[in-house]
């Protein structure tokens, strides 16, 4: 059955940045007790995580549950894409102990689940998916318990790198859209639109049982029916849980907020992505695509 038409109109963009960020984009700023703990682990442990490495406004609230995004592979990405606050330029080689100390922090941490990303490594062979298998390995070791989520680069469209993640079963296997094919040129001239679609669908054919997942960042330029239209092919490559979110500029060297959209545009895209027959959608302004990871997989699983 087609999915009903969307009956909020967006509010009218602008070609200038919005110069005033809404009040429902402003949180806390962090330090809480666990997140000070948190934060001496990761430098003990000699870890990086995308929550600080790409300025996640969430980092407060989710440190303080004891829940965090490991990023692997170093902390210099070898792509540039415009809206992304990862340092770019040549990576340092391989660290052979990180599956290890990452282990060790997930069981420091005590997590039920947990989230692995990385920055692109086009300078190895496999774009570095044999690191993350071998996480998923150690994680299972350790704490056979703990759910595995890994948020998983495009690795070129190679496909025996996303075949070892695959095999190592991962829980959720999450590649984001991030935005509509018409921008990927200017936000992320490393990718391809078509490339991410594939890969998702890919993952499915692989193991079929798998919960695939992505995110769209809104605020880049996109029009509302590019936007749905996005959805609608995240979900004809079988994506099971998708997250929506504000860009929010990391500095004035990357792409200007072209608007902001408002908690109840939120609401209806949510809406819109159930009808559309996602398993579960996280749509808000400041939802990032580990934002609550714990309870998108508990309402993918229900």
């Amino acid at each position: 059955m087609a999915a009903p038409l969307v009956q909020i109109q967006p509010s009218s963009a602008s070609p200038a940045e919005p110069a005033r960020k809404p009040s429902w984009l402003k949180v806390k700023a962090p330090g809480g007790p666990n997140y000070v703990a948190l934060k001496h682990m990761m430098r003990d442990l000699k870890l990086h995580t995308v929550c600080e490495e790409a300025h996640c406004p969430n980092i407060g609230e989710c440190w303080e549950h004891k829940a965090a995004t490991f990023m692997i592979l170093g902390d210099v990405c070898t792509r540039n894409c415009a809206y992304c606050a990862v340092a770019h330029g040549t990576p340092a080689p391989l660290d052979a102990g990180e599956p290890q100390r990452l282990a060790d922090a997930v069981a420091q941490m005590g997590l039920k689940h947990v989230v692995i990303t990385s920055v692109d490594r086009d300078d190895l062979p496999n774009g570095g998916a044999e690191v993350f298998a071998a996480c998923i390995t150690e994680i299972r070791l350790r704490l056979p318990q703990t759910s595995v989520e890994v948020l998983i680069p495009d690795f070129k469209g190679n496909p025996e790198a996303l075949r070892l993640i695959v095999d190592a079963r991962p829980d959720i296997l999450n590649h984001n859209l991030e935005t509509i094919g018409r921008l990927y040129r200017i936000a992320r001239p490393g990718g391809r639109y078509p490339r991410a679609l594939e890969l998702l669908d890919r993952a499915k054919d692989l193991n079929p049982e798998l919960l695939t997942k992505s995110g769209i960042i809104c605020g880049l330029g996109e029009e509302w029916d590019e936007l749905l239209g996005a959805m609608r092919d995240l979900r004809a490559a079988r994506v099971d849980i998708l997250t929506i979110g504000q860009y929010l500029r990391p500095s004035d060297q990357h792409l200007p907020i072209a608007r902001w959209y408002t908690p109840d545009e939120f609401a209806e895209l949510k809406r819109y992505g159930m009808s559309l027959g996602f398993r579960h959608v996280e749509s808000g302004p400041l939802v990032r695509s580990s934002y609550h990871a714990w309870e998108q997989v508990e309402a993918a699983t229900a």
